[in-house]
Formats: structure tokens, C-alpha cells, sequence
């Protein structure tokens, strides 16, 4: 039997594509391997009470002073737990500084917000329930009201019989439910795990884009693709992000968090302040580079892709999402 050349090297490469050891090797895939258990761990224990209690009062307006927001109409699950526009309104009509973070994988996540203020979910859940620009709640309001509506004075009792309903007890319950909020099993999750055809050749030399010449897993690493660190990006902002918190680090200047990549299709728009519409705006953003700055991160290292390698990459950055999205309305207590 005679094959031509021109067919040789086509099969050549073709196994060079798609094999396992080829688009990346495996012990590269092997840092990208998600867990199958949440951490737990220094944290109040999880229980299916607790987490229950929590996933209402995530959806409940009766955390916001004027009753019309929850920390789902922010944390929207149809938008990746984010909101669909840069910027979004709060109590009071109020347009709030920066774009709304997601919570998916948040048990992965430390610290908090994109200054990372807050060093656990606990403490997070404070700040917009009670922001004047975002919710307007009051912890003396809510606990009082909530002491008089009788499912929740049962569940309180049920999960925390010492003191029922508690500021404390209400931040631990929000707490507990956001650790589960985690993003499902995606197309690249199977890749890992040994199936080849999981994702398309595309995707695969995508893939060797993000962990080599864009230099993207330099910050995007880890199952949930984030490295929890502060970077400024080059962006075009007034916002001083971690330089607040840490006033002698020059490099903090205009830095924010690595943001993760799962379900990120579903995110848009993107970084601190929403400014980048789109996924290939994101790339080109990277490519040039940003603002040059004293602060910029060193990471931030000039490089030049093909209109056909963009197309790879978001081909990629799209394999991240679940394959299955699923979120359910709790029924909230009278």
C-alpha cells in the first residue's frame, strides 16, 4: 500500500495536534486538574442546613434596605454569578466603582473583592449588604425584621440553637452557601482527564498559546486559573486598587486581582472596571501591552498574535465553561 508524502505529514501532524503527549504535555495539563472536594478547612463545617439557610438568604431583598436587591441581582447565576454591564446600579440609583466580581470557586479564593480587602467570604458579605451604593442594608434592621418571620426564626434555630438569627450567624450561613456556588464540568476538564476529543484542535493549540507565547497561565494558573495575586494590567484607571491596602508597594498602584476563567464566556464584560467588551478585546489589551507605568506588572511582556491565533486562544478561553449550568430559586420563608 502507497501513501504520498503530502498524506504522511498530514497524519505527522495531525498526531502531533491531538495526541496526549502533544498540545501540551501532561504534566502541564496536570496543574490544570480540578479537585473533587471543596475546602472546608478553617471554616465553619459544612452542612446541607447550613448551606440551605445560606442559598436563601442569598436570594432574599430583605437583606437591602429598601427590599428590592439581593446578592443574586448582582451575583446573577445566568451571568457567571457577575452582572452583564460594566457598571451596575445600586440602592438609591446609585452606580457603584467597579464591575461586579464573580463568586464561582470563591472557596479557592483568598483574599476578597478586587482589592482583596477582605481575607474570607465572612467578612466580605459585610460590605455590599451594607454599602450605602450597592444594597443599603442595616444588620439591626434585618435582625429584627427576620426575628418575626417564623421559617426563619425555625431555620435560624434549627442550624445555630445556641443564638438563632445573628449578624454573625447570617454571615456564616451566605458564607457556607457561596463555597458550593463552583463552576461544573467543563469541556477542558474532560480534556485533562484523558479524553482527546473533548475539545477541538483549535482549542488544543489555544491552550499552547495560554501556558507559552501569550504568556497567559504567567497569572492565569491553577484549575480555576487564577494565581489570587494583584497585577496592574495597563489599564486606562484613576482607581489606586491595592495601593490602598498596601500605600509603600509601588507595585500596587492600579493593581487588582487575577480574576479566574471559568464560565467566562458568560462574564462579560471584563476586568475591574468593565471596559473591555469582549474576549478579543481582553487579548489585543495584553498584546499591546496597556499603559507603561512604574506600577505595570512585569508581567505584562509585549507579544504579537495572528488574527487565526486569537480565534485559537478564545477558542480555548471557551472550553472553561460548564457544560451544564445549574441554579435553582429557593423558596424563600414567610
Amino acid at each position: 500500500m502507497k501513501f504520498s508524502l503530502k498524506f504522511l505529514v498530514s497524519v505527522l501532524v495531525l498526531c502531533c495536534v491531538v495526541g496526549p503527549s502533544s498540545a501540551a504535555n501532561m504534566d502541564e495539563l496536570k496543574k490544570y486538574k480540578r479537585p473533587l472536594t471543596i475546602p472546608f478547612d478553617g471554616v465553619t463545617p459544612y452542612s446541607i442546613q447550613l448551606a440551605t439557610l445560606g442559598k436563601m438568604l442569598f436570594f432574599d431583598p430583605r437583606l437591602s434596605g429598601a427590599k428590592n436587591m439581593s446578592c443574586a441581582s448582582c451575583h446573577n447565576p445566568s451571568f457567571g454569578y457577575e452582572t452583564p454591564v460594566d457598571l451596575v446600579v445600586g440602592a438609591n440609583n446609585s452606580t457603584v466603582d467597579r464591575h461586579v466580581p464573580t463568586l464561582l470557586n470563591m472557596a479557592w479564593v483568598s483574599p476578597h473583592f478586587w482589592d482583596g480587602r477582605s481575607k474570607s467570604l465572612e467578612e466580605q458579605a459585610v460590605g455590599p449588604i451594607t454599602s450605602p451604593i450597592e444594597m443599603n442594608g442595616n444588620f439591626k434592621t434585618i435582625i429584627s425584621e427576620f426575628r418575626m418571620i417564623p421559617d426563619y426564626v425555625k431555620w435560624f434555630n434549627i442550624v445555630f440553637p445556641e443564638d438563632g438569627v445573628t449578624q454573625k450567624n447570617i454571615l456564616t450561613a451566605l458564607a457556607t452557601y457561596e463555597r458550593t456556588i463552583v463552576s461544573g464540568w467543563s469541556p477542558f476538564d474532560r480534556w485533562v482527564d484523558g479524553n482527546e476529543h473533548a475539545i477541538s484542535l483549535g482549542a488544543k493549540r489555544g491552550f499552547e498559546l495560554f501556558t507559552g507565547k501569550a504568556g497567559c497561565s504567567n497569572c492565569h494558573t491553577g484549575w480555576n486559573f487564577t494565581d489570587n495575586s494583584f497585577h496592574d494590567t495597563g489599564l486606562n484607571t484613576s482607581d489606586i486598587g491595592r495601593a490602598k491596602y498596601e500605600p509603600d508597594n509601588l507595585k500596587a498602584m492600579h493593581a487588582f486581582k487575577t480574576p479566574g476563567l471559568r464560565n467566562t464566556i458568560f462574564r462579560a464584560p471584563y476586568m475591574h472596571n468593565g471596559s473591555l467588551p469582549t474576549l478579543r478585546r481582553v487579548i489585543t489589551h495584553y498584546e499591546v501591552g496597556g499603559i507603561k507605568r512604574t506600577s505595570r506588572s512585569r508581567k505584562m511582556e509585549h507579544f504579537s498574535l495572528t488574527n487565526g491565533e486569537r480565534n485559537d486562544l478564545v477558542s480555548f478561553i471557551k472550553t472553561l465553561t460548564a457544560e451544564k449550568q445549574e441554579a435553582s430559586l429557593p423558596v424563600l420563608p414567610n
